[in-house]
């Protein structure tokens, strides 16, 4: 796992000791992606600079040293990631013939063999893994830029007068000497919309991201032309083409061949990332997703797995003796560390100039805890994202059809009477009429802060279709021009219904736009800069696409039962686990930003919502910002989402102007 970074750019712009210098800066910025290596190249005759950070996981020689050049001449290339099935695909090469030798032994000189051998596209259907990658092509004079397919790695790029710049993070580009950085207030508003900026679109004006399943392609003669749009991205893979493809043909196998082949494709996924030349372990929360990857890693491996779980004071927020007791189950390797809330909170300064744009899940606290514990034991740690988006696991997806069977037969004043109704109490007095039904409420059906939840369902009731529903579900802030003046709408793979995946149900619908929206910009996002901040290299078996195309073939009906999700998953953890230490309620990875708002955060957010501040920057209006703040501090609504939005991007703007 590893950092790139470099530029493109007219032939006489930066003299060759400048290059060096500005190539070393953009470098150091990403020290934590690559803390044991550098290594960068220039072509001065073609403009050219790639430049790279290494963190050894796979042959730990100089040999794996970046950039690399491919055998035959024509390619340099700088990679992050993984190729999971390299040494498949070497030995493929070498029976064929096309390659005399091997310099080493890392997946980098293989990608570089495969793309000579095969071409680009080829070669790229063929790697399973999780990979961003540059790579210049000398015959062409051309740059192209590939992500693979979920959107695991991130990969930036864009124009500076002229310049072309790249990077897995924006620090690196900040680093050029033509960097600019205007904010864009349209992808302003759309961050309030969504607590993330998604793909293709950054937080600045003509700088994008490549899409997941995608590569760009720039060559010199391109870098002075209009740079307002994002390049043209060409699809290798389609995730909606697969989510189709599962809806038209669906298993015919028994459930229990399902169930079987499912169990192999998982330990397929999970024995191929296993590989590692460095200590490997597993986040262990002791739900459904991370327990079946720690179950299969265990069943594979002759030494007891390295686990590791974060626990909380509060015991509304805390798995951790959940995950203890599968750990002692299967016999892990377990290391647990319990975190207070100053502890926790401490994180908090260091988020801007982790995430490197605005960015307001607030469970990236915890992942940066839990990625920081493991770091500390191994290099390398597997974790269980992308369980919920292809096996039915959000709370969402088991009462959407339900609650839109319900409100659509209601009318419009109806609606309005039970939206007026819900809100008449707050969430926290919800939460004390749930608290004093909890002896009749089965266990099964239990939440965390039911009070929010219900006013979620409120939200929605003035739905006029399903997907307007989902939408909403998935909407932070309604009218984010309300809190960014001046900004304008902006269109969205979320938001483009000709773009979604044509399903059986609606349920799928959220399904396939959780894995093509919030799954890559939110999740792995947070995942990605949490872990890669302390130099941790994460990997995620259920994002193999071979197990993502066989997911979709699973009917709803083995996903989604008896009001659960995840059955199809569960039967094959219960394999290996007893039932009665997973089944409880979902809980998420969550932290009580609520109560610290109102607590220990206050003076902190006070001071960064104060309206003269807010007005000074001009990029917020204050009076409904302040309308929210006290309103949430009053205790009759929770806004705690809406305010860490906010306070995420306060926060992002000031490290900005101290950078």
């Amino acid at each position: 796992m590893c950092g790139i970074t470099g530029f493109l750019e007219t032939t006489h712009y930066l003299t060759s000791s400048q290059k060096k210098s500005v190539t070393h800066n953009m470098l150091t910025a990403l020290t934590h992606r690559g803390p044991d290596d550098q290594g960068f190249w220039i072509d001065p005759s073609a403009g050219i600079v790639l430049g790279h950070r290494r963190l050894s996981i796979i042959d730990l020689s100089p040999q794996g040293h970046q950039p690399m050049h491919s055998a035959c001449g024509r390619y340099v290339m700088v990679y992050n990631g993984e190729i999971y099935n390299y040494l498949e695909i070497r030995k493929e090469l070498q029976d064929s013939g096309v390659t005399a030798g091997w310099r080493g032994d890392s997946d980098t000189e293989v990608i570089l063999a495969a793309i000579s051998h095969w071409g680009l596209e080829k070669a790229i259907s063929r790697f399973t893994g999780m990979f961003a990658f540059a790579l210049w092509d000398k015959k062409h004079q051309t740059l192209k830029l590939i992500r693979d397919r979920l959107g695991e790695k991130p990969l930036y790029y864009g124009w500076m007068n002229k310049t072309f710049l790249f990077g897995s993070e924006l620090k690196s580009l900040r680093k050029h000497p033509s960097w600019q950085g205007e904010i864009d207030r349209n992808v302003l508003a759309l961050f309030f919309r969504r607590s993330c900026i998604p793909a293709p679109y950054s937080i600045y004006k003509n700088i994008f991201k490549v899409l997941p399943g995608t590569f760009v392609s720039v060559a010199q003669k391109d870098i002075t032309k209009d740079t307002n749009s994002p390049l043209e991205p060409i699809y290798y893979w389609s995730a909606q083409g697969i989510v189709e493809a599962g809806a038209n043909e669906p298993l015919g196998n028994t459930e229990e061949g399902i169930i079987s082949q499912l169990d192999t494709h998982l330990r397929n996924s999970i024995k191929g990332q296993m590989i590692a030349d460095v200590p490997l372990g597993a986040f262990l929360s002791g739900g459904v997703d991370s327990s079946t990857v720690v179950a299969l890693m265990q069943a594979q491996s002759t030494q007891p797995v390295k686990t590791f779980t974060i626990g909380f004071e509060d015991d509304a927020y805390n798995e951790a003796h959940d995950a203890k007791a599968v750990a002692k189950h299967l016999g892990t390797d377990h290391t647990e560390l319990y975190v207070s809330p100053r502890e926790a909170m401490s994180i908090i300064p260091n988020l801007p100039s982790l995430y490197d744009e605005p960015f307001s899940d607030s469970s990236q606290i915890p992942t940066y805890l839990i990625s920081k514990l493991a770091r500390h034991h191994v290099t390398v740690s597997l974790s269980g994202d992308g369980g919920d988006e292809l096996f039915g696991g959000y709370n969402r997806y088991l009462w959407g059809n339900r609650i839109w069977g319900k409100i659509n037969g209601y009318s419009s004043s109806l609606r309005h009477v039970l939206n007026w109704g819900i809100k008449a109490l707050s969430p926290k007095a919800w939460d004390s009429v749930f608290q004093f039904l909890d002896p009749i409420v089965p266990k099964s059906v239990k939440q965390r802060n039911p009070g929010d939840k219900l006013h979620k369902l409120a939200g929605i009731l003035m739905s006029k279709h399903p997907q307007e529903m989902y939408l909403r579900l998935a909407t932070h802030l309604d009218a984010p021009k309300s809190i960014v003046p001046g900004s304008e709408e902006i269109f969205t793979l979320l938001t483009n219904s000709k773009r979604w995946a044509n399903t059986q149900d609606f349920t799928s619908t959220m399904m396939s736009l959780d894995m093509t929206c919030y799954l890559p910009d939110d999740i792995l996002v947070k995942v990605d800069r949490a872990s890669m901040g302390v130099g941790l290299e994460t990997r995620t078996p259920f994002l193999d696409h071979r197990v993502v195309e066989y997911a979709w073939k699973i009917p709803m009906h083995m996903k989604i039962r008896n009001n659960q999700g995840k059955w199809v998953l569960k039967q094959v953890l219960y394999k290996y686990v007893p039932k009665e230490l997973i089944e409880r309620p979902k809980m998420g990875f969550a932290i009580p930003i609520d109560s610290w708002l109102k607590g220990p955060l206050r003076d902190w957010a006070e001071d960064l919502l104060s309206p003269d501040k807010l007005k000074n920057e001009g990029f917020l209006n204050p009076e409904p910002i302040r309308k929210i703040w006290l309103g949430h501090i009053s205790g009759k609504e929770n806004f705690q989402h809406h305010l860490w939005d906010v306070l995420m991007f306060q926060a992002w703007l000031m490290d900005q102007k101290r950078v």
